[in-house]
């Protein structure tokens, strides 16, 4: 079992930036890969960025590409996502998630953290 808690979250003004971390606890962290999610009022949980077990490999949707960095600490087990330039479209409530592949569908990720609430206004 791998346990995820999130923070970070909050209410920000658009053009803002905000970090979020997800600390692992648990089994080996570095063994997993992880993944940013994001679900907003009325719509499904999407991908927002995903970070492979050593780092090296990263992948973002399109709609954060160049404003949001997924980055992690093997030696913190921590996960993190700087989110810059923000938008009202990036409110959600956003989720980490850990799996054994670098992969971006969510049915390949088996823990999930409670989730934290990021909120931009206009």
């Amino acid at each position: 079992q791998v346990q995820l808690v999130e923070s970070g979250g909050g209410l920000v003004q658009a053009g803002g930036s905000l970090r979020l971390s997800c600390a692992a606890s648990g089994r080996t962290f570095s063994r997993y890969a992880m993944g940013w999610f994001r679900q907003a009022p009325g719509k499904e949980r999407e991908l927002v960025a995903v970070i492979s077990r050593t780092g090296g490999t990263t992948y973002y949707a399109e709609s954060v590409k160049g404003r949001f960095t997924i980055s992690r600490d093997n030696a913190k087990d921590t996960v993190y996502l700087q989110m810059n330039s923000l938008k009202p479209e990036d409110t959600a409530v956003y989720y980490c998630a850990a799996g054994s592949y670098t992969a971006v569908v969510q049915r390949s990720y088996d823990y999930w953290g409670q989730g934290t609430q990021v909120t931009v206004s206009s």
